[in-house]
């Protein structure tokens, strides 16, 4: 077997947090993160997932009108509390937060990532911004992100990039296990989409996915909740509710990933590397 569908050799245990934050609140929220990294690590997690933009909240106009005070980085002292729980506890984060890129100054969707010893690990950019956040000012993303954790390939996603079956699918063919994503699904429409399309990314790739959602109001937004876990069979693994503090909990478990993938050969099938046939348009009358 190829590195790239190669299964790791044990579990590891993930969770998604979900609290309401506080808006433009950079110190308040990261305080609020360390908290759930605390909570997480009481309960054996190694990593920890946070929604999309937890650290000033989804607060579009009020980042793009001071992008230098809410604009983070990898230098960013405020992330000083955050960083120092995850070497404490030995837990990694990925958190949601606005970055600004110091040479072009363009604003991105981003996740921030600080690994076991509190590190400044990675930086993603959320690839497909919705038109709102474009015409707010952000700019989409480059490139996808592979995470390695105790053997266990992780490939993140914010929010509207779950909408595209192709981004997922990226993250499965560069072989990753997992797809983590943090996201502001509201209630209604938000809460259908959520419902909806996380399964279905799961089944798709025969991937474990995890959704780390808003809970609580945030900008234009109040958050459904609902922070879970599917298996890679799609069937729902754990939901945290509407729990505000909440975790929703998992053993990511390499035997289950095996089975899931022997039974549905969806990323190993001949017909992935099949050529690009042509089509036959026929109007009926």
């Amino acid at each position: 077997m190829d590195d790239l569908h190669a299964l790791p050799s044990g579990p590891i245990t993930v969770a998604a947090g979900q609290a309401t934050c506080i808006a433009l609140d950079i110190p308040a929220n990261v305080a609020i993160a360390a908290d759930l990294v605390r909570r997480s690590a009481d309960q054996g997690v190694d990593l920890l997932v946070l929604p999309e933009l937890f650290l000033t909240g989804y607060e579009l106009p009020g980042i793009t009108a001071d992008p230098e005070a809410y604009g983070l980085n990898a230098t960013d002292s405020r992330l000083d509390p955050l960083a120092a729980v995850c070497a404490e506890t030995r837990t990694a984060v990925v958190a949601g937060a606005p970055t600004r890129d110091p040479e072009s100054g363009r604003l991105h969707i981003s996740a921030l990532v600080l690994g076991l010893d509190g590190r400044f690990a990675a930086r993603y950019d959320k690839q497909h911004t919705t038109p709102s956040e474009r015409a707010a000012g952000f700019s989409p993303g480059t490139s996808g992100c592979t995470l390695t954790l105790d053997g266990w390939r992780l490939g993140l996603g914010i929010c509207w990039d779950s909408g595209y079956p192709e981004h997922a699918r990226a993250a499965a063919l560069d072989g990753c296990h997992a797809y983590l994503v943090g996201a502001m699904f509201g209630r209604g429409p938000g809460a259908h989409q959520r419902a909806t399309v996380f399964p279905a990314r799961a089944l798709d790739n025969t991937s474990y996915v995890l959704l780390a959602n808003h809970s609580g109001s945030s900008g234009p937004y109040q958050g459904c909740g609902q922070s879970a876990v599917w298996n890679p069979d799609g069937t729902l693994l754990v939901d945290a509710g509407t729990a505000d503090p909440g975790l929703a909990t998992a053993r990511l478990d390499p035997q289950v990933l095996a089975r899931c993938r022997a039974e549905e050969p969806v990323l190993v099938d001949p017909s992935l590397s099949a050529p690009a046939y042509p089509r036959s348009g026929i109007t009926l009358v």
